[in-house]
């Protein structure tokens, strides 16, 4: 049941230089990085990304975030790599986050206007292929 996702490393992880911690992580737990590249994503990219999110009270602020600086984007392939990506980055909340996972380890509240949760992945296969699509 091999199957590719998206990870995005935030321009949080990507200023703290936590790039090769996360990637360190997802091959730790024997998953495989097929593409990978950095960038500064546009606007369009990413009212493209988060477009279920439009209207909503945080979407402003986290065009803004995402927008702030450079962001890394990893394809991740292995068996039930979606599952086990979202397992391993942990609760969207870092204050709640488990210890263990990125976000319990390495992220924590800000106090900014969206949270800053260092990592994005895809939350299913059909998200997984239209992201994949949009980065890559």
């Amino acid at each position: 049941m091999t199957e590719s996702t998206l990870v995005l490393i935030k321009p949080d992880g990507v200023k703290r230089n936590l790039i090769g911690e996360v990637i360190r992580r997802c091959e730790q737990k024997g998953y495989s990085v097929t593409q990978l590249r950095k960038l500064t994503p546009t606007r369009e990219l990413l009212a493209q990304h988060y477009a279920e999110h439009e209207g909503k009270p945080f979407y402003e602020p986290l065009l803004e975030f995402m927008l702030s600086g450079d962001v890394v984007a990893i394809e991740l392939t292995g068996n039930r790599v979606i599952e086990g990506f979202r397992s391993l980055a942990g609760s969207t909340e870092p204050t709640a986050a488990a210890p263990g996972t990125i976000r319990g380890d390495l992220g924590r509240d800000w106090g900014t206007k969206v949270v800053q949760n260092l990592v994005h992945g895809s939350d299913s296969k059909e998200s997984a292929e239209r992201e994949l699509k949009l980065w890559f």
